[in-house]
């Protein structure tokens, strides 16, 4: 081999290794998740058109393998939705979904649970927000909870994800009882929130329905609104299945309800997250939810001493 040789291959070695780089950095370090349990394997799926039914938009909603699977579809005309057919108090809630690729600036893929078409200003919610990114950029996940409230109300906390949800299902999850919430991506806690005299009075209480959407959030979303949605790269379709809907089921007449699962109760089906098992999370989980949070969060309302003068009282417990 000439001196020429080897130094061309000593230089492509070199810019490979740049752009590799570049290509982590853009995106943030990668790490390799641990192993937990799949707490998802516990609970069955279920067609999306078995449990959810279409929200807004219904244009822009596409039913594929028989109604196993659905892409909800944002573009110039109108965002799409889909919402469960059934109220909820307590439960395991996930969903797989894929995620639009490209220039997804200003876009918001919500996974979320809310009773505010019943309690319109003072509503409960437990929110999965996944808010696009300028083109070669990742998207960012947002979890949010609040009881008794309103979006001024949030408890919001970001994380980088370890993996492109572009380019294949990922699994995101949340598990509601009376003990704690627990935000899971492919299985793995990123967050909970211990249910105690601190967190009371911002905890969900009340029945909720499940809802996906898609829509432009164009106002906040990607870097406090700096990059609206650019229509140029519409339509952005994010595809979901595998949905797993297991919860205390609210009848029609009690949708108001917030008394407490009990398989003794006429008005609320039983509560398959209020055994011992669901109480707290296992020691694997423990480790999981440690990993996430000191790897990959980038923002908790907790430390945030320029919103909150005082910080909130869950926050000091």
């Amino acid at each position: 081999m000439t001196k020429l040789h080897l130094r061309f291959l000593v230089s492509c070695l070199i810019m490979f290794t740049i752009s590799h780089l570049l290509m982590v950095s853009s995106r943030g370090p990668i790490y390799k998740p641990p192993s937990v349990e799949r707490l998802t394997d516990r609970f069955r799926s279920t067609p999306v058109v078995g449990k959810m039914t279409t929200f807004f938009g219904a244009s822009n909603i596409n039913i594929k393998s028989n109604g196993s699977y659905a892409d909800i579809i944002l573009d110039k005309t109108s965002g799409s939705g889909l919402v469960s057919k059934d109220k909820y108090h307590h439960g395991f809630f996930s969903v797989a979904i894929k995620l639009p690729m490209g220039d997804t600036s200003g876009v918001v893929l919500a996974f979320y649970m809310s009773n505010s078409d019943v309690f319109p200003h003072n509503h409960d919610e437990i929110d999965f927000e996944l808010l696009g990114h300028e083109r070669r950029k990742q998207w960012v996940l947002q979890t949010n909870i609040y009881g008794n409230g309103s979006v001024k109300t949030g408890r919001e906390e970001k994380f980088y994800l370890w993996f492109d949800p572009t380019q294949q299902f990922h699994q995101y999850s949340m598990l509601w009882n009376t003990h704690h919430i627990v935000f899971l991506v492919d299985n793995i806690p990123v967050r909970e929130v211990i249910y105690n005299q601190a967190s009371s009075s911002i905890y969900p209480s009340k029945p909720m329905s499940l809802y996906t959407t898609i829509w432009d959030g164009s106002e906040w979303a990607t870097h406090g609104g700096k990059y609206p949605v650019n229509y140029k790269y519409a339509p952005f379709v994010a595809s979901l299945g595998e949905v797993k809907i297991e919860g205390c089921l609210v009848t029609k007449t009690n949708s108001t309800s917030t008394g407490s699962c009990s398989k003794s109760s006429t008005l609320l089906t039983s509560d398959p997250v209020e055994g011992i098992e669901y109480a707290k999370l296992t020691s694997q989980q423990t480790i999981g939810l440690n990993w996430a949070r000191s790897k990959h969060m980038f923002y908790s309302y907790c430390k945030d001493t320029s919103r909150y003068k005082v910080l909130p009282p869950e926050c000091k417990a």
